[in-house]
């Protein structure tokens, strides 16, 4: 049976990332993709961040050519429905950097695929991967059901788990843990016709609290006059605790929204309302014998700082990186597999605990700036996702004199 140097289970961002970068460096990457896109997908705002590894892909030029509104900013209304002021990422970055896009993820993940096959990485889709096959405690390939129904045994020296919130190797291995005080919901559709705001704020991110901050809406524009329209709160609060649908939760929820009922008043909205559930989670461990996860097969945060695709790519790139160099000495232990996690984790943490804040309803960013407004930078920063080469220490310190932050 042939063996491949690298096995991908997921084609999403995090897939798209680690295999293009591995097949580019000269690597036998074998990828399953279990959907034939283009395919829906949330999570559709991109950070500043994602420079680096879009021009380490190849497709920042097409990117810049695409359709996908420009995303110059991140705004946060209160639950007053007063405005506060935009965090505008040229205020740190240099022009170029400053911008990154709102995107269709149908269309964004159809283009990072297809660079990874164009850079020489086997991309099939329709094989939905049943099983990563461990030889003690050390995996060697994964159990695959095939386009035409059959099943097959693959082998590889490393498998990568990016499938996503389906965390296969992870619920394989019982190594989830939940965030504990992070257990909220989101319930989500597209409105085409709704209010957009004009030049650079045009496709700004815009968050709005509910009137007693129990939930705040997202507000994403897209291509097309559509804007992605999403409600986040405690799972509790938003599911659990009521004896109605999902659509009736949205609309009770967008009625306590004074910031949001004029901007989709006369919106049509295009799809049934989704929902997802309990969405913040790690595994405790991102590595081990012949593994690597990456993306949301590893680990979650919250919708709240559009945190989700950036840290997919990136630690996609950090494990092609590390997973090369693995190959090329030939230790594929779950140390040296693994090495990338303390950089990573570091800059995970940093937004880990500005959500924290966020959720905190002693804490606003306007009142806090205003008592210590030296710190916009560093916010500005985490916004960009400026997480893994700059120091926002002294951002926390500053915020624990007012609110307590979980360790």
């Amino acid at each position: 049976m042939k063996e491949y140097d690298v096995i991908v289970i997921g084609g999403g961002p995090a897939g798209a990332t680690v295999a293009t970068l591995l097949a580019d460096k000269g690597h036998e990457v074998l990828l399953f993709e279990r959907d034939h896109f283009p395919r829906f997908k949330i999570g559709e705002s991109l950070m500043p961040g994602t420079y680096w590894t879009l021009q380490r892909l190849g497709i920042w030029d097409k990117m810049k050519k695409s359709v996908f509104p420009q995303k110059n900013s991140v705004q946060f209304y209160h639950k007053s429905g007063r405005a506060g002021a935009p965090f505008y990422f040229k205020e740190n970055e240099p022009e170029e950097r400053a911008q990154t896009w709102q995107v269709l993820r149908s269309e964004f993940d159809k283009l990072m695929l297809e660079n990874a096959a164009e850079k020489g990485a086997t991309v099939q889709h329709g094989v939905q991967v049943l099983d990563v096959l461990l030889e003690g405690d050390t995996a060697t390939g994964v159990r695959a059901k095939m386009a035409d129904k059959s099943v097959q045994e693959f082998r590889a020296k490393v498998v990568v788990d990016a499938s996503g919130q389906s965390t296969l190797l992870a619920r394989k291995l019982n190594i989830l843990e939940t965030e504990p005080d992070l257990k909220n919901a989101a319930i989500y559709s597209h409105f085409k016709g709704a209010v957009r705001d004009c030049g650079i704020d045009g496709g700004a991110t815009i968050i709005m609290h509910t009137r007693e901050a129990d939930s705040w809406f997202w507000y994403i524009p897209l291509p097309n006059d559509v804007v992605s329209v999403g409600v986040v709160g405690n799972i509790n609060y938003l599911l659990l605790d009521r004896d109605k649908g999902p659509q009736a939760i949205f609309d009770e929820e967008l009625a306590k929204c004074d910031a949001l009922i004029p901007r989709i008043r006369d919106a049509e909205q295009l799809f049934p309302v989704k929902t997802q559930k309990e969405f913040s989670y790690k595994a405790n461990r991102i590595s081990g014998n012949g593994w690597v996860l990456i993306g949301d097969a590893y680990g979650f945060l919250d919708p709240i700082y559009s945190s989700g695709i950036f840290l997919a790519m990136k630690s996609g790139e950090l494990a092609a990186d590390t997973i090369s160099e693995a190959l090329r000495v030939g230790d594929l232990s779950q140390e040296k597999l693994g090495s990338f996690a303390p950089h990573y984790l570091q800059g995970v943490e940093a937004i880990r605990k500005l959500v924290y804040a966020f959720y905190n309803k002693d804490f606003s960013f306007g009142a806090f700036l205003k008592q210590f407004p030296e710190c916009k930078n560093e916010i500005i920063s985490i916004l960009v996702g400026n997480v893994f080469n700059e120091d926002v220490s002294r951002l926390f310190d500053s915020m624990e004199q007012m609110i307590e932050i979980p360790g």
